[in-house]
């Protein structure tokens, strides 16, 4: 396998990593019944977080914990907007991205007196593992070892979401109030607080995905590092049909875009290209997403228009 192939591979799993953690939140709270759009600041905030309460302590896990505290808080402020004040989700989460972005407009030089990135002293960064034998494995080895432990944590949440959302019942309840809200409430289900919990956990994903930018990727803090991650999360769960699964594979596409991406800028391409690169690859598939649900939609169409024709001939 030609090196700079494998170098793409390499670099696409923590690559990967935000957008994957982002994108199971993101589907959580969308089996709820909500669309969340506020996943990018909530990862911005959970950056932000991280580094403080890391530089702080001098432990990164500290660090990975106020990420995960201050994501589930933005969502839960941002799930009472919507299910108790009656904002609609989208201007909610539209909002959201146009707050947090200005407070750091407003907090990075007012209170640290810098522009761009935050860098405090004493800032630890997650330790990167090194997993024994497949290490020394060629080609597998710098794939598969030496990334930092969210990294690997990500994937495994991949099959616990689906646990959740398909063998307990607090996920069926939680499935079926985003399937249909009034009957779930019929039923006897909590709606209201369902809703909420889906958003806190999605807030709790998004912040987790944050620290893995900020202590994990890099060791620094700047406003724009999320880079429009929590929007590719989003589509990557649409990608997936809000499926597990699926979604992990769309997270995995535009993981491996984005690096490639990366490996491109330095070999004199143009960077408004590369750059562009991730969310052309976005835009293909939700495009290639909503011509087959068009056809799907069609085929069941004809289907149900076939049994009536036999019934009416019966």
């Amino acid at each position: 396998m030609p090196d700079a192939i494998l170098s793409v591979l390499a670099a696409a799993a923590p690559s990967t990593t935000s957008i994957l953690l982002a994108s199971m939140g993101g589907l959580i709270n969308r089996q709820g019944g909500i669309v969340n759009i506020g996943l990018e600041p909530m990862m911005l905030v959970g950056a932000f977080a991280a580094v403080i309460v890391s530089a702080q302590t001098g432990n990164p896990f500290l660090g990975l914990l106020a990420a995960i505290a201050s994501g589930a808080l933005l969502g839960l402020l941002f799930s009472w907007s919507i299910t108790r004040l009656g904002a609609n989700e989208i201007v909610a989460g539209l909002g959201l991205n146009l707050l947090v972005l200005g407070f750091f407009g407003y907090l990075l030089p007012t209170v640290f007196r810098i522009e761009g990135t935050l860098l405090p002293p004493g800032l630890v960064g997650l330790p990167k593992l090194q997993i024994p034998l497949i290490d020394q494995i060629p080609g597998l080895g710098p794939i598969v070892s030496g990334h930092d432990v969210v990294t690997y944590l990500s994937w495994l949440s991949v099959p616990l979401v689906s646990l959740f959302l398909y063998r307990t019942p607090l996920g069926i309840q939680l499935r079926a109030t985003g399937a249909n809200e009034e009957a779930a409430r019929a039923a006897g289900v909590p709606t209201l607080r369902l809703r909420d919990f889906s958003t806190v956990l999605a807030g709790a994903f998004a912040g987790l995905a944050g620290a893995q930018l900020s202590l994990g990727v890099v060791t620094l803090f700047n406003k724009t590092m999320t880079g429009g991650r929590g929007f590719i999360a989003l589509a990557a769960f649409y990608f997936g049909d809000a499926r597990p699964g699926l979604t992990a594979l769309g997270a995995v596409i535009f993981g491996v875009f984005e690096a490639a991406g990366f490996r491109l800028g330095s070999s004199g391409i143009p960077s408004q290209l590369v750059q562009m690169l991730p969310y052309l690859v976005v835009v293909i598939s939700l495009t290639l997403v909503a011509v087959r649900r068009e056809r799907r939609l069609r085929e069941r169409g004809r289907a149900a228009a076939a049994s009536m024709r036999t019934a009416v001939v019966r």
